[in-house]
């Protein structure tokens, strides 16, 4: 018996439950992964990151601005994400990642977009920081850089709000569940801008990310 006729409806299914993906991306999946599901998994989420990169210089002036309002009223979340078309703006999954990224903001406060969105002033601050505290414990020059890299990866997936995990599944990236989106709509799909309110804080979050023109 092939890989082939090994996998049965039920894992396929299975699969799709846990990704989103397409019936035939995941029956391919399992095949490429020999049944594990979980190896599955990896698979199709690698290949969502292939497809968006593919799809990452295509122009996005279509999509939709979505919101969110915390139970009992105390947090909104205002989103903007955009698309390739306006079909692709209207369709459930698009509408579903509109939602889970407005909950998932209204949850963890990113600060940024992106990485590339940090201010040289903010991203200098915290490399000052973390360069004082690794010299303080005697390290030599080239350890010290590479405690500042590695604690500057963590700061981005704090703030920054495609590097966080995403709350409602820790093991992709807020940039992986879009990925997914995109390998499944075949559109290019970016997040724009967003804004979060809490009653009683002295502030709010505003955040957009920098224009990127196609093929940059």
């Amino acid at each position: 018996m092939t890989v082939s006729e090994k996998i049965d409806a039920k894992q396929v299914k299975a699969l799709r439950d846990m990704t989103g993906a397409p019936m035939g991306d995941c029956k391919k999946a399992l095949e490429e992964a020999k049944g594990d599901l979980e190896a599955a998994v990896v698979v199709l989420r690698k290949r969502g990151m292939a497809s968006a990169q593919k799809k990452a210089a295509r122009s996005t002036n279509e999509g939709a601005v979505g919101t969110y309002i915390h139970a009992g009223g105390k947090i909104g979340v205002l989103l903007e994400i955009n698309c390739e078309s306006d079909f692709v703006a209207r369709t459930e999954d698009f509408q579903d990642l509109m939602k889970d990224i407005a909950m998932h903001i209204a949850a963890t406060d990113p600060r940024y977009v992106k990485a590339e969105d940090v201010t040289i002033d903010d991203m200098e601050r915290e490399k000052d920081i973390y360069r004082a505290q690794a010299a303080a414990t005697g390290k030599p020059a080239p350890v010290i850089e590479r405690i500042v890299d590695g604690k500057m990866a963590k700061f981005y997936e704090e703030v920054c709000l495609l590097d966080q995990p995403f709350i409602k599944d820790q093991a992709i990236s807020i940039k992986e569940l879009i990925a997914q989106k995109v390998g499944k709509l075949g559109e290019n799909i970016t997040v724009r801008r967003f804004a979060r309110f809490k009653v009683g804080a002295p502030d709010w979050t505003v955040a957009q990310t920098k224009a990127v023109e196609p093929g940059e």
